[in-house]
């Protein structure tokens, strides 16, 4: 079922989901299990599973001649997602990106997913290679997660690469795309990151997932921006309960976010990271509530691996 259906489905309830991360390698399956299970009872409607791209390393040999090596860390999306889908019955959303494949090796991973009954997709660009300032695309690949999206429709509509394979059918994905309620960290202002928003809806995606935020204000605004702007789908926001004392530096470092300043002198407070836990579960609990309670359509948590807290939390809210 696409995430608009299932939206449309829940005439107004919220709709709980929540994000995995693929496991280090030398992790197996039941990593993803173990953090999975303690969330089923609480009727997640989506599972996304994220996709970290391949780490290159140039490798300079005694004769002078320089290696280029592909280095993976982590097990292949795909094949995670149709094991979640296939154990639970749940909806399984990957991500795909632009970094890393060529346009051919898009179409490769899409006709796998298509043939695996995957539908739903988030389509995002992807990180910068480690040491790189700037995103690079791969050559032949996409730049821009908009033309990403676009070759998806393409598929959806029967269109390959290749005109004069035989045998094709179209395909049936639904796009999903990422929001930043304080703007992607290379954005000038919000009001372009929200221009480049319009285009990937117009592309064809058809629901945004927000980036993590510790203030609902920030989500508050971001929403009626959007809908000003003549942005219409469904906007689902994302929560990430803090769960380290270390997490108010960390989290504004990785992700660009900002921590409100009432969270962060409670945080300060904390004496060890069992309290800071219990706080950032309380915090994101009381997150929850305002936005079910102002008409926010799916509760999205990122659990980065850890899914006790969010736990603590679905009992609270859902």
């Amino acid at each position: 079922m696409r995430v608009v259906e299932a939206i449309e489905k829940a005439k107004g309830s919220p709709l709980f989901s929540f994000e995995i991360l693929p496991p280090e390698k030398g992790n197996d399956i039941q990593s993803i299990y173990d953090t999975i299970d303690p969330l089923i009872e609480f009727d997640p409607k989506f599972i996304e599973v994220t996709y970290h791209r391949e780490e290159v390393e140039f490798r300079e040999h005694p004769d002078g001649t320089i290696e280029r090596k592909v280095l993976r860390k982590r097990p292949g999306t795909i094949g995670i997602s149709a094991a979640i889908k296939f154990k639970y019955g749940v909806e399984v959303i990957p991500h795909i990106i632009c970094g890393g494949f060529t346009l051919g090796e898009t179409e490769n991973g899409l006709i796998d997913l298509h043939f695996l009954g995957i539908n739903n997709l988030l389509a995002i660009r992807g990180d910068n290679l480690p040491g790189e300032k700037f995103f690079r695309a791969t050559k032949g690949g996409h730049q821009y997660t908009a033309n990403l999206i676009r070759q998806v429709m393409n598929l959806n509509k029967g269109i390959y690469l290749d005109e004069e394979l035989k045998n094709t059918a179209p395909t049936n994905f639904a796009v999903g795309v990422a929001g930043y309620p304080e703007k992607h960290v290379e954005s000038p202002n919000i009001q372009t990151d929200i221009k480049y928003l319009k285009e990937k809806v117009e592309a064809g995606a058809d629901y945004i997932v927000t980036q993590m935020f510790f203030d609902n204000t920030l989500y508050f605004k971001f929403v009626a921006l959007c809908r000003e702007a003549g942005i219409s789908v469904p906007i689902i926001p994302g929560i990430k309960p803090i769960s380290t004392k270390k997490q108010l530096l960390t989290l504004p470092r990785t992700f660009s976010v900002s921590i409100p300043e009432e969270l962060q002198l409670e945080i300060d407070k904390c004496v060890d990271n069992k309290q800071a836990r219990q706080l950032g579960i309380e915090w994101a609990v009381m997150q929850s509530k305002e936005l079910i309670s102002k008409g926010a359509p799916v509760m999205h948590y990122y659990t980065m691996g850890k899914s006790d807290n969010i736990r603590e939390i679905a009992k609270a809210v859902f």
